[in-house]
């Protein structure tokens, strides 16, 4: 959580870094100090200020607005604002800012995203030990595209372990 009060500066003066699996979520929150809730908040990209394209903003009210993957929402009897990116990629992994709009230039703080790998682990009975086997992204597997197979121990930096003994392969995903 980034925690901010406006008093000329920010009481938290350290790059912050938030995490989330790829796929998965990656939800963050700022605290403002009392007195800024009909503000219009705001979470932008990019590593400078002067150049961070906005990617969402409230309307000043507590409504959750939504674009594409990326989310906000204000709650203004907690003083705060939480941002959510859905379905991480790894090119969701940037410089982002979390702000407060008002008049002159507004207030924001800066944190880092960072897309972590992901581990799936997947079970099959002693009888199908000597079968290949295989990931699929997509849960229909009449269209699915194999991402990688047994029959190599790594592909597109994905790696593959199998133990016969627990009847069990992994994979994770290390970026494309």
């Amino acid at each position: 959580m980034l925690v901010f009060c406006f008093l000329g500066h920010f009481c938290t003066c350290q790059e912050e870094a938030e995490r989330g699996t790829y796929g998965g979520t990656l939800t963050t929150s700022c605290v403002y100090c009392p007195g800024w809730e009909p503000h219009k908040k705001w979470l932008c990209r990019g590593n400078d200020w002067d150049s961070c394209k906005i990617l969402v903003k409230t309307t000043g009210s507590e409504q959750l607005v939504k674009r594409g993957r990326v989310s906000i929402q204000d709650n203004h009897s907690r003083h705060t604002f939480t941002m959510t990116l859905e379905n991480l990629q790894w090119d969701d992994e940037d410089t982002y800012w979390c702000g407060i709009e008002r008049t002159g230039i507004d207030i924001g703080y800066k944190f880092s995203a960072i897309v972590e790998p992901v581990t799936m682990q997947c079970h099959y009975g002693p009888t199908w030990e000597t079968y290949m086997r295989s990931w699929c992204p997509d849960a229909d597997l009449s269209s699915c595209t194999i991402v990688v197979q047994t029959a190599g121990s790594e592909l597109k930096k994905n790696l593959v372990s199998i133990n016969q003994k627990m009847h069990t392969f992994s994979m994770t995903i290390w970026g494309e």
